[in-house]
């Protein structure tokens, strides 16, 4: 069987020591289009949008050095705590969706200490930008031919040239699609019901949404920690289950309060 090949460049543009690497582009596009997505979102609940460009820094701060933080202690601990230095070099690689989850809703917190907003307010609102950033995130691990899948014959398999010549699971594809997918549900329950008044429920729906997806395509992924373990489940699957459960609680504690 003829499996398509993939092997693109990561890097989009390289002058001199000015280097643009896909991944970097999808990962900034996906801030700069959610904060658009929030601007629409506040002004369509007459919100005041003069406190988004803090938001966005509180949120971009603790995405990426909770990713960072979250890859050195999840997924390769005794490399990073022999080497402390590399730890800074995020430029290398290494960032952990689970860390930066943790991260944002750390930046989240300290902004919504200096403002009068309610938690599960924003929570609720930024769980539709957050979907898409997460699709833009795995399009970008694609372009660097990375969180690759196992080993298969299905006929949609991907042969990732820049790692070897085994016909593989798009691991990276496959979560890039649920993640868009996550978000046009989200977007239309957000334009089309009344969701957005049961506080809680759009981002219980993006936790159990997102890491019960997450949790089932680990089951077709490469192993991504550097150590050994004999549990059947991996880290990223472990690390799911919590986000699946407090989802699903925000679900039931929304509905209840509802009722």
């Amino acid at each position: 069987m003829n499996y398509f090949t993939w092997n693109i460049d990561p890097v989009l543009v390289s002058l001199g020591p000015f280097t643009v690497h896909w991944y970097g582009l999808l990962f900034a596009l996906g801030f700069i289009i959610g904060f658009q997505i929030m601007q629409w979102i506040f002004k369509r609940e007459n919100k005041s949008t003069d406190d988004l460009d803090a938001l966005l820094w509180y949120l971009i701060i603790g995405v990426i050095v909770g990713a960072r933080l979250g890859h050195v202690v999840f997924y390769d601990p005794e490399f990073y705590f022999s080497h402390p230095l590399k730890i800074l070099k995020i430029w290398e690689g290494g960032l952990a969706s689970h860390g930066g989850a943790i991260g944002a809703l750390i930046g989240l917190y300290l902004f919504k200490r200096t403002r009068e907003y309610s938690y599960l307010w924003l929570l609720d609102r930024l769980a539709i930008p957050t979907a898409l950033l997460a699709a833009f995130i795995r399009t970008g691990n694609l372009f660097n031919s990375e969180i690759i899948g196992i080993k298969t014959s299905v006929p949609w398999a991907i042969i990732f040239e820049r790692v070897d010549s085994v016909a593989r699971h798009p691991a990276q594809v496959y979560e890039a699609t649920s993640y868009l997918f996550i978000f046009i549900v989200l977007l239309t329950l957000y334009k089309k019901s009344n969701i957005k008044q049961k506080s809680g429920m759009l981002f219980g729906i993006l936790l159990s949404f997102v890491f019960i997806a997450r949790f089932l395509i680990e089951f077709v992924k490469s192993k991504q920690e550097a150590y050994n373990s004999e549990l059947w489940l991996n880290t990223g699957q472990l690390l799911s289950i919590p986000f699946i459960l407090v989802g699903l609680l925000l679900i039931i504690f929304s509905i209840r309060k509802e009722s």
